[in-house]
């Protein structure tokens, strides 16, 4: 009896470590540099916008394409790997990820509603970034590098004159994606 139940608690401890080593590897690079494609675009039309509710209607837009764009790009590339798409790894990326995102979304609108729509740039930026460390956790090194960057370009768009954020969101959604997407392809396949 005792060493049945050793047995078994070996086995768990084995299952369990197996899951935490591995790497969530269905991040899509492709999808990430299609993603920053689309932002790199709707953060030139939301510079032409007159106002800021059209500049944060652009934006609110381009994160639903993108979210979008990313499961699609997840689903693919799980499909391509023969994994399924609500592995361990997904859902544990996807519970981490969330509550940052979520944040986000409430501040947007507390933000907005405040007339502080110079802070939702450097916002954004700060708790994408909070949210793809967390759940890179569970990832590939890579993963939480990503969001250090879009972190620390968060904490920077937060201090810098408010006239730059809409070119920070470019470089961060945009740039940081297309350059992350780049490596996450080649390294770590599609």
């Amino acid at each position: 009896m005792l060493i049945q139940s050793h047995a078994i608690d070996n086995l768990r401890y084995i299952r369990e470590t197996m899951e935490r080593a591995g790497a969530f590897t269905t991040v899509p690079g492709w999808g990430g540099v299609a993603m920053g494609l689309t932002a790199v675009v709707a953060g030139l039309v939301a510079s032409r916008q007159p106002d800021a509710l059209g500049w944060l209607e652009v934006w609110i837009a381009e994160g639903f394409a993108a979210f979008l764009l990313g499961m699609i790009a997840v689903q693919a590339k799980a499909r391509a790997a023969n994994l399924p798409f609500f592995s361990a790894p997904m859902r544990k990326f996807a519970l981490s990820f969330a509550p940052p995102i979520i944040a986000a979304a409430l501040l947007t609108l507390a933000l907005y509603d405040g007339g502080r729509t110079e802070s939702i740039p450097g916002m954004w930026l700060l708790l994408y970034g909070a949210g793809v460390v967390t759940g890179g956790a569970f990832s590939v090194r890579v993963i939480p590098a990503m969001g250090i960057c879009f972190m620390a370009l968060g904490t920077a768009t937060l201090f810098a004159p408010p006239q730059w954020g809409n070119w920070c969101l470019i470089a961060g959604f945009g740039v940081l994606h297309i350059l992350f997407g780049v490596l996450i392809a080649r390294r770590y396949g599609g």
